[in-house]
């Protein structure tokens, strides 16, 4: 029996072939999974955005991505394939987006599903105001709070 542990690769991405691995993975979790209309899943700032790929085992299988705006740096499109959950994979795409953050002084804010509120919670994330729809799915804002 194999009881070697799985190789985890975590990169920002930088090609277009790379990038169609994060927009399957956002497909399978938001699309097909969530129900989310494509035409709100991929939208106007996804060349803005730094998309962050984990692979195990060269198998795509979380992402997520950050973008500069008005209010901030916000985190978006986390996602975790459903066969590779509970493995803290979408802890290490989140943390390796925070350390590459620029502490500019400005918050990192997020749109949590209500569902994972505790998981950003663990990563001292704070609800902010109250709860919203967007893409139909139950949100809560979130702000990144520093020790």
């Amino acid at each position: 029996m194999d009881t070697a542990s799985p190789r985890i690769e975590l990169t920002e991405v930088r090609d277009s072939q790379t990038l169609e691995t994060v927009f399957a993975i956002r497909k399978e979790v938001f699309v097909n999974e969530q129900a989310v209309d494509p035409e709100e899943e991929y939208d106007e700032f996804e060349t803005q955005s730094r998309h962050f790929l984990l692979l195990v085992d060269d198998t795509g299988a979380a992402t997520g991505r950050f973008r500069s705006t008005e209010k901030g740096w916000k985190i978006e499109r986390m996602a975790v394939l459903k066969a590779y959950r509970g493995r803290s994979y979408g802890a290490l795409v989140l943390q390796s987006m925070l350390a590459v953050i620029p502490r500019d002084g400005r918050p990192i804010y997020l749109h949590a599903q209500e569902h994972a509120l505790p998981f950003y919670k663990r990563y001292r994330f704070v609800a902010e105001g109250d709860r919203f729809l967007e893409a139909n799915i139950p949100h809560f804002k979130m702000v990144y709070t520093v020790k």
